[in-house]
């Protein structure tokens, strides 16, 4: 497979913009002329491994900043929005939605949000929704989603609050106790904590000073709603400049991503940086050593895996993505080029689906995205029961992956043949914008390609999707 050449020509500038360079001093420093530095400013060349090795040793310029991975998220973001049926037969080729989001992410964002808009409000017309008529008939996006694509688009690493959880961790913690820890802390803020048996997961009574913490749930969900608590009341300054910083449109926006930061916060404390870092590369990334060495649970040690990448420390770059028993994804995050539907459900070739009928057990699948790039994908349960018999029971699973060069970092791929081609799984996206024309398992035809109808014939699909 040939090699991806990297265009990076935003990053470069943002780069010397950063350092107060001008083009001309700049390629003086990349040893480059200032024609060349200014074809690969602007996407016209690609940045040539000679420029990649000066970034490093004239500026220590972490050379994993240049990866394509937020202009292939936006890429995919546009092929889904464009693959919508008002825009008819205008899709665009691949080749120049990767130059708009090379060249101009703000346009690309601001495209999607225009989708965004238009999306919600048809389908609030359709239903005859009561918001139609709020404001003055505007549209506005839906909070959940704006926060979603907040933490989407800084690749799910907050380096403030990150720093500030293991700040917490490395001065606060008791004998390696974040529970003691936090109660601790909640304890010097005049509140103490109950366990008791409530249906309610986390109560806090400000009047009484009492935090009441359910005691039907495990250990490790009291652990992180404690510290959670001690986020909202401990952090408030760090998070609303990180809200300002934000833009959120809706006060409802903006108080969902202040739970969201807490959330943040609480994991990074539970599974502190660097000390969660060395163990993952200690035991190889086995998810269950993990939760035991922390105290955490699998689900919180596989997302806080997704979260590694902070600049000069980076972990391997993970996917990660929870699903219910319809298929609806609920939790997603990827620092690999691969990049789930904003809408819908998830590829039912992907082996997370399977992981409900085997509780407790990990599965593994090699798998192969229609752009080629081959992964190695770890998908378990995680239901969580509700403490007593009459009690629901909320079912989920879990995936988590990476690009299969990583997989002799993987305990999990110790056994499997990476270098077999016919050993890999053909998975996709979302069936509307999959490239693929023969799938078993597709559930609706691609909107970007041509059907063929024949009444003479019939093979596992109705139709034949034209190439």
């Amino acid at each position: 497979m040939a090699t991806q050449k990297l265009y990076a020509g935003v990053k470069l500038r943002e780069t010397r913009t950063r350092l107060g360079l001008t083009q001309k001093a700049f390629a003086e420093k990349l040893g480059v002329s200032l024609p060349y530095l200014n074809q690969m400013e602007n996407n016209n060349r690609p940045v040539s491994t000679g420029v990649v090795l000066a970034l490093a040793q004239e500026f220590g310029f972490d050379v994993a900043e240049l990866s394509t991975g937020d202009a292939e998220r936006l890429v995919t973001d546009m092929r889904e929005a464009l693959a919508d049926p008002v825009f008819a037969d205008t899709m665009p080729p691949v080749a120049d939605l990767r130059l708009v989001a090379s060249n101009a992410p703000a346009l690309a964002r601001a495209f999607l949000e225009l989708h965004r808009a238009y999306r919600q409000g048809h389908e609030r017309l359709a239903s005859l929704d009561e918001a139609l008529g709020r404001e003055g008939g505007s549209v506005t996006a839906s909070p959940w989603d704006e926060v979603r694509d907040f933490f989407h688009y800084c690749d799910n690493y907050i380096d403030a609050i990150d720093r500030a959880a293991e700040n917490f961790s490395q001065k606060s913690n008791i004998g390696g106790n974040p529970e003691a820890a936090a109660i601790t802390a909640l304890d010097r803020l005049g509140i103490r904590v109950e366990v008791a048996e409530t249906d309610q997961i986390r109560r806090l009574d400000r009047e009484a000073g009492r935090l009441v913490l359910s005691a039907f749930s495990p250990a490790a969900t009291r652990r992180f709603q404690l510290l959670h608590q001690v986020a909202l009341l401990t952090q408030n300054e760090l998070f609303e400049a990180t809200l300002d910083l934000a833009r959120l449109q809706s006060g409802e926006a903006r108080q969902i991503a202040k739970i969201g930061l807490a959330n943040y916060f609480a994991g990074a404390a539970l599974l502190p940086y660097n000390r969660f870092l060395a163990a993952a590369r200690d035991t190889r990334h086995d998810l269950k050593r993990l939760a035991d060495i922390f105290g955490a649970s699998i689900e919180q040690v596989a997302h806080r895996l997704s979260t590694l990448q902070r600049p000069g420390a980076k972990g391997i770059p993970f996917f990660f993505v929870r699903v219910d028993q319809a298929g609806t994804i609920t939790k997603r995050h990827s620092a690999t080029r691969l990049q789930f539907a904003r809408f819908g459900g998830a590829c039912p070739l992907w082996n997370v689906h399977q992981a409900f009928e085997t509780p407790t057990r990990f599965l593994r699948q090699l798998a192969q995205t229609p752009d080629g790039v081959r992964y190695i994908s770890l998908a378990r349960d995680v239901s969580k029961p509700g403490g007593s018999f009459t009690a629901p029971v909320r079912r989920y699973a879990i995936a988590l992956g990476c690009e299969v060069k990583h997989a002799d970092q993987l305990i999990y791929a110790d056994d499997l043949d990476v270098t077999n081609a016919a050993g890999f799984e053909p998975i996709g996206i979302s069936c509307r914008i999959c490239e693929r024309s023969e799938c078993h398992q597709r559930s609706v035809p691609p909107l970007e390609r041509k059907l063929q109808v024949n009444p003479d014939a019939r093979g596992v699909l109705p139709y034949e999707v034209g190439r």
